[in-house]
């Protein structure tokens, strides 16, 4: 399917570096809202530098890809959408539930798919995971923990001024990488509680952007409880507010026969270890035998494009993006007026891949 990018900036060269290597997938152009990075893209990757406008109306094009910032998501996906091409975005799904809300049902009414990322969990590292748990390694899981801890971006990030604003912050920023894997891992969240807070209503810079200020808008430190409709009860930090910690930043699981330690969901491999009751003294490594184990960004583009052609369900779908955007609203709410908030929406659990794929493919 030939897929056309909109939005040119640092995370596009990841997929247009990982297309060429799935077969459903042919990327052919690239728009943006800046013409010369379009150009520089286009030279760079042997695709057409196109206006947006063009990039929208063109037949030719089946997917739009649309790696805009977090702020222009879904106007991008309706515009898509209203011009009859399937999308996928990069996270989160929207910045409310309603423009999300707004997204599904348009692309139903189109009869068009909507996907969006982290595909992470379609890595080796959380491939393995899932089937550990699925084979019962860990028995029932009860519990775990989830924690993105650091000191925010200020301090190497050239343009950190979004991640203080709405939109930003850990939650939305790293969140969805959390509780996608959760969610791939557990199945849908039922009821969240959270406490919020933050450090300060301004931030300094202190080496990339030396002396530079910026103001602060959304909580930066977020302790939330997540109660899966299976039953696993998971403790959930995100937060900019650290300056140092012991903590993995990784997702721990513990279940009625064990436990197992899942990698960093921001990325497709990373350690996993597991302990099982009378089997193990310790933590035991367990091997991955699944591909995908370099940074794929793409993979979750793929699936949907084969997932089209095959019409079948695609895995990074926007019921499940929109299920953690719906999650992490939740977790505002719930830490703004005190109180427990049930979730609304639910999604499936994405399938797993199956063993014994050779590298391009994901049936």
């Amino acid at each position: 399917m030939n897929v056309g990018v909109i939005g040119c900036g640092n995370i596009s060269d990841i997929y247009l570096k990982n297309a060429p290597g799935f077969h459903d997938l042919q990327i052919t152009a690239c728009a943006d809202l800046r013409p010369e990075a379009a150009k520089e893209k286009a030279e760079r990757y042997g695709i057409r530098p196109l206006p947006v406008e063009e990039l929208l109306a063109d037949p030719a094009i089946d997917i739009v890809l649309n790696l805009t910032t977090p702020q222009a998501h879904t106007e991008i996906d309706r515009r898509a959408l209203e011009a009859g091409k399937h999308v996928y975005s990069e996270k989160p799904f929207g910045l409310d539930r309603e423009s999300g809300r707004a997204i599904l049902e348009l692309a139903e009414r189109n009869h068009l798919r909507t996907g969006c990322a982290p595909d992470t969990f379609l890595g080796g590292g959380h491939q393995t995971c899932r089937k550990l748990i699925d084979d019962g390694l860990i028995g029932k899981v009860v519990a775990g923990t989830a924690f993105m801890l650091c000191h925010g971006h200020e301090s190497w990030h050239p343009s950190p001024a979004f991640y203080y604003l709405k939109g930003g912050g850990p939650l939305f920023d790293m969140g969805p990488y959390y509780i996608t894997a959760l969610v791939n891992l557990l199945g849908p969240v039922r009821k969240v509680v959270s406490v919020n807070t933050r450090s300060t209503d301004c931030r300094t810079g202190i080496k990339v952007n030396v002396n530079k200020t910026f103001p602060v808008e959304v909580d930066t430190h977020i302790a939330a409880i997540l109660e899966f409709v299976s039953g696993a009860v998971i403790t959930l930090i995100t937060s900019f507010d650290v300056w140092k910690h012991s903590s993995y930043c990784d997702i721990e699981l513990y279940g009625t026969e064990g436990a197992l330690h899942v990698p960093d969901p921001n990325t497709f491999d990373g350690e996993i270890r597991f302990f099982r009751a009378g089997l193990c003294a310790d933590w035991a490594k367990a091997d991955n035998p699944f591909l995908y184990n370099d940074n794929m960004r793409s993979l979750g583009l793929a699936d949907m494009a084969k997932g089209i052609e095959t019409k079948r369900p695609h895995r990074c779908s926007g019921a499940l993006a929109y299920h953690v955007l719906d999650v992490m609203c939740s977790i505002l709410e719930a830490g703004k007026e005190e109180r427990a908030v049930l979730l609304k929406s639910s999604c499936d659990r994405p399938a797993p891949l199956p063993l014994g794929l050779t590298f391009g493919e994901l049936d």
